[in-house]
């Protein structure tokens, strides 16, 4: 039976598990909410009333805020550096 590129797909050689070897372990930090509801208001003023309540400025196009309120995490300013020791 010929193999199809979809079979050799996992048949790859693993050619990186040398090149990986002494690299620092990667942990990924779980930032998922552990509840979330949905607030419905009946107009703009309790809406606002909220807001203040919540501490936060909540746009109008907003689909969610964290309570307390979450600093935005940027991960793109991180990198890695190697030690020479």
């Amino acid at each position: 039976m010929k193999k199809t590129n979809e079979d050799m797909l996992f048949d790859a050689p693993t050619f990186w598990e040398e090149e990986w070897q002494g690299m620092p372990e990667f942990k990924q930090e779980d930032i998922t909410s552990s509840r979330k509801i949905i607030v419905h208001f009946r107009n703009d003023e309790d809406f606002i009333k909220f807001s203040e309540l919540m501490e936060q400025r909540i746009g109008p196009k907003q689909p969610s805020i964290w309570y307390p309120k979450m600093e935005n995490r940027i991960a793109s300013n991180m990198q890695y550096v190697q030690r020479n020791e």
